[in-house]
């Protein structure tokens, strides 16, 4: 059967699938979805401020609007995977773009702070149905080597990239038009690319012999929930209030119950082999950490730029540009290049330590700092340790495991991504609150000194955080050194470098 008829490419072997014909294209659609998905966590961050103003959240309850949808998210990655396996790639590919519209939409329309949270958090529950698909197609699409690696360069490349287009897009869309079309947004996307996976893309039948672990994901989710709800009242009421303490008992339990039944279950959502070695949960335990610091610093320097210094969003946005351009660099000129040349941990440790050092600048912040003599340096320090970080973590993560359980390990890479900035949004936004709080009480001693105050109380809050946050982040080097002692990895040339996901 000559190639012209079966569509192989040239390379390709004869037992190999028929490449598609509108693989291509079909590319541009995956990339397009998951552009989408990026987009949408920058474009919330720069309009938050003025979210907040117009819905009327406090300020310890505006970290919900962030971590709702990480929360749903990462929560439901796994068990969107199976989904995926379940009943079809393509299919939920596009029941994941669809609902992800239909909750922006209702996200964009919210009157109160309630609705924008559950908006938020339906986001993340099609996100986590989407995000596993996507990838899977692209897998599935590109069967010859050689072209699975183009493939898997130009998505990890706009996925990159769509942080940076993110803040861009959001300050341009909340200046000018309004901070609802920071979710509206995401309508037309989805729409075209729900047309364009209709037509372009194509999936092999679902597996009927893969099974959903519903008691683990209730259990897992419902100890994430309970956990960051306990740090978010924490604020208002106090680290020994019943109302604090009791979720965090709940969320420890529900966890440990997660634990305990992912030991028996007959189709677990995460296979406890995954999480045994020593290299991989070295891995999942430095991401996570290392995103909980990294996400509470976007909150606060979303508002140290608009309301302290009293940037507009759209220079907000452009603001954030050093660190998007700075992780694409560590990662694609740095980490990429000596990625098969070092021991993984000779490029996470040193990256962690950089990160950490840009952190330790910001603790320097005053109510009249100068972005590019305080601001920029530390942002650029910051963005080159993430970069060195992110790859290394990934590949050593997913390195050596058996095929069927590949899926999975690149899922619980990104879980513990998105759990890590759950916790680190909910810890640090209460930290900083808590602390703003105290030192105005402190300072505050007539309403004539309040212009005065007042922002001094709320730049010390966000600095205190982001000590907490410079001593997670050498936490997370520290585990990286004890815990992650692989060599470095072997290039299989019918293996494609894998594709560090960005930082949502």
């Amino acid at each position: 059967m000559s190639s012209a008829r079966t569509g192989e490419t040239p390379g390709t072997s004869p037992g190999r699938d028929a490449a598609d014909p509108h693989r291509w294209w079909g590319l541009v659609i995956i990339a397009l979805a998951q552009l989408m998905v990026v987009l949408d966590a920058t474009i919330v961050n720069i309009a938050l401020p003025s979210a907040q103003r117009a819905l009327g959240m406090s300020d310890g309850n505006r970290q919900w609007v962030i971590t709702a949808y990480t929360l749903a998210f990462g929560g439901l990655l796994l068990l969107g995977g199976r989904i995926a396996d379940l009943v079809g790639r393509k299919r939920t590919f596009v029941v994941g773009l669809a609902g992800f519209a239909v909750a922006s939409a209702f996200g964009g329309a919210a009157q109160t702070p309630g609705m924008l949270f559950g908006a938020r958090a339906l986001q993340g529950v099609f996100a986590a149905v989407l995000a596993p698909s996507a990838l899977s197609l692209l897998t599935t699409t590109f069967t010859d080597p050689r072209e699975r690696g183009k493939a898997f360069g130009v998505y990890g490349a706009l996925a990159g990239s769509g942080s940076a287009i993110g803040f861009v897009v959001g300050g341009l869309l909340t200046e000018y038009l309004n901070w609802r079309w920071c979710l509206y947004v995401n309508v037309p996307i989805a729409v075209l690319a729900v047309f364009g996976a209709s037509a372009l893309l194509r999936d092999r039948p679902g597996h009927t012999g893969a099974r959903l672990d519903v008691p683990g994901a209730l259990l897992g989710c419902g100890g994430l929930v309970a956990i960051v709800y306990g740090f978010s009242e924490a604020e208002p009421r106090g680290w020994v209030d019943p109302l604090v303490l009791g979720p965090f008992a709940a969320g420890v339990v529900l966890i440990a119950g997660f634990v305990w039944w992912q030991n028996r279950a007959p189709s677990p959502l995460l296979p406890p082999h995954i999480v045994r070695d020593r290299n991989r949960a070295g891995c999942f335990l430095t991401m996570a950490l290392a995103t909980i610091a990294l996400f509470g610093l976007f909150l606060f320097l979303t508002y140290y730029l608009q309301v302290v210094l009293g940037y507009s969003p759209v220079r907000a946005g452009l603001g954030f540009l050093p660190l998007t351009l700075a992780i694409i660099t560590g990662s694609t000129q740095i980490s990429a290049r000596l990625l098969y040349r070092v021991a993984p941990r000779l490029l996470m440790v040193p990256g962690m330590l950089l990160a950490a050092c840009g952190l330790l600048l910001l603790t320097r912040m005053t109510v009249s700092s100068s972005y590019p003599t305080e601001i920029l340096p530390a942002l650029v320090l910051i963005g080159l340790g993430m970069g060195l970080t992110f790859m290394p973590v990934f590949a050593t993560a997913t390195a050596g495991v058996a095929p069927h359980d590949s899926g999975v390990t690149s899922a619980t890479v990104n879980t513990s991504q998105q759990v890590g900035g759950s916790i680190g949004t909910a810890l640090l936004n209460t930290i900083a609150t808590s602390s703003s709080a105290a030192y105005l009480a402190a300072h505050l001693h007539s309403p004539a000194q309040r212009a005065a105050v007042v922002p001094e109380s709320v730049v010390h809050g966000y600095t205190t955080a982001i000590w907490w946050a410079t001593g997670i982040m050498l936490l997370a080097g520290l585990s990286a050194a004890l815990l992650v002692t692989a060599k470095p990895p072997k290039q299989d040339a019918a293996t494609p470098a894998p594709v560090a996901e960005p930082v949502r």
